[in-house]
């Protein structure tokens, strides 16, 4: 006999409603303890199914590994339940067991253990970064209020420039509020450090990934961040379904004989990955190939922006077509493609050739030209009074 369990699931609660035989039966309020769910687990039954909103839990209310399936809907389409007059958990509970029974949910795809690790340590990542350019762009504001000139350096965070940052003159408390964000700068650099460890670790071995790092400008950080939100590419049975799923897609609208109204592009769903895939469009055309090619043409009618986003949109068809066929890029490197495999491998704790990576006689030169440089910078720049 088939049973649906419907979950409206909270912080320290799950209200249960159970469908069976066309009627509806509420099941009470469990807690979200281990005892509760393990008393909550005893009472279902193999051939169950159980169906939940997506909240961001990572699991089924306890019911994930006792029921025969577990289903999770797409709240922002599930919008009757949103805009219920007489709204409650249990009202809530049972309609999504109503609408799973009579086939009507929209369900969210749900990855499997390895992706959902790759997901959390992918988004881990993205949060330290986000959290490190902050720090900065506060160091830089406080020069900026200070009248500080533009640091003629690279990056103004590396010795060279601490060095160069210890030569002007400021306030004390600015120069202490320097000094802490520069350690916390040290100290985010060191988690980054080892969650790039432990995202090259999972992604070495993945076939995948090493198949997208044939893109030029694709590195491992970007191939393992597509790779944890795409999950399975079979769910995707066309590339203009990868693209929306990216939000990449423009906003489209039409409405009777009227003409259809293109806009910008929809921003939907997965965030960071279209991020990365921007990113990934910016380096891959600085190198020679066809996407060059497109992000030129493009720039000249549209300017730099658009043509980014544009080729973020090419970049995930190709994704799509790399995956689906099991086919590495036509236009791929492979002296690049090589020393990226190698440098993830490394990554992931693989011992080093013997004079791999050494400096050569050129790199004591160019040091020496910058460090000249660097010094008439330095002497030409004026001297800031305090505030």
């Amino acid at each position: 006999m088939r049973r649906v369990i419907g979950l409206d699931i909270h912080r320290t609660f799950a209200e249960v409603v159970i469908w069976e035989d066309g009627q509806l039966r509420p099941h009470g309020r469990g807690d979200r303890t281990r005892s509760g769910l393990e008393g909550f687990g005893r009472s279902l039954r193999r051939s169950d199914e159980s169906c939940r909103r997506s909240y961001g839990q990572r699991h089924g209310g306890g019911a994930g590994s006792v029921v025969g399936r577990v289903i999770v809907a797409n709240p922002m389409q599930v919008k009757a339940i949103a805009h219920a007059r007489i709204k409650t958990d249990k009202i809530d509970a049972g309609f999504l067991a109503q609408l799973h029974a009579s086939g009507f949910l929209p369900e969210v795809w749900v990855p499997d253990g390895r992706t959902e690790r790759l997901r959390r340590l992918v988004a881990r990542r993205n949060q330290v970064v986000r959290h490190r350019t902050r720090v900065k762009n506060e160091v830089h504001g406080i020069l900026q209020a200070h009248l500080v000139p533009k640091c003629p350096l690279a990056d103004l965070f590396n010795p060279r420039g601490r060095a160069w940052l210890e030569r002007h003159v400021l306030p004390d408390d600015e120069r202490a509020a320097i000094a802490r964000h520069i350690r916390e700068i040290d100290r985010l650099a060191e988690d980054l450090a080892d969650l790039d460890q432990e995202i090259a670790r999972e992604a070495v071995d993945d076939v995948q990934v090493r198949r997208l790092q044939t893109i030029t400008g694709v590195n491992a950080i970007v191939a393992s961040g597509i790779i944890a939100a795409v999950g399975d590419i079979r769910r995707f049975r066309e590339p203009q379904k990868l693209v929306s799923y990216f939000g990449l897609n423009p906003r489209v609208r039409q409405s009777g004989l009227g003409l259809a109204q293109y806009g910008r592009i929809s921003k939907h769903r997965r965030s960071h990955a279209r991020a990365m895939l921007v990113e990934a469009a910016c380096a891959t055309a600085k190198a020679p190939g066809p996407l060059r090619a497109f992000f030129l043409r493009i720039r000249n009618k549209r300017g730099h922006q658009v043509a980014a986003v544009a080729v973020a949109r090419k970049l995930a068809v190709l994704i799509w077509h790399l995956l689906t066929k099991e086919q590495d890029y036509f236009w791929a490197r492979p002296a690049l493609v090589a020393a990226k495999q190698r440098q993830l491998a490394l990554k992931a704790g693989a011992p080093g050739e013997r004079g791999v990576g050494r400096r050569g006689s050129a790199y004591a030169y160019n040091v020496k030209e910058l460090r000249n440089s660097e010094k008439a910078a330095a002497e030409n720049a004026p001297n800031v009074p305090t505030s």
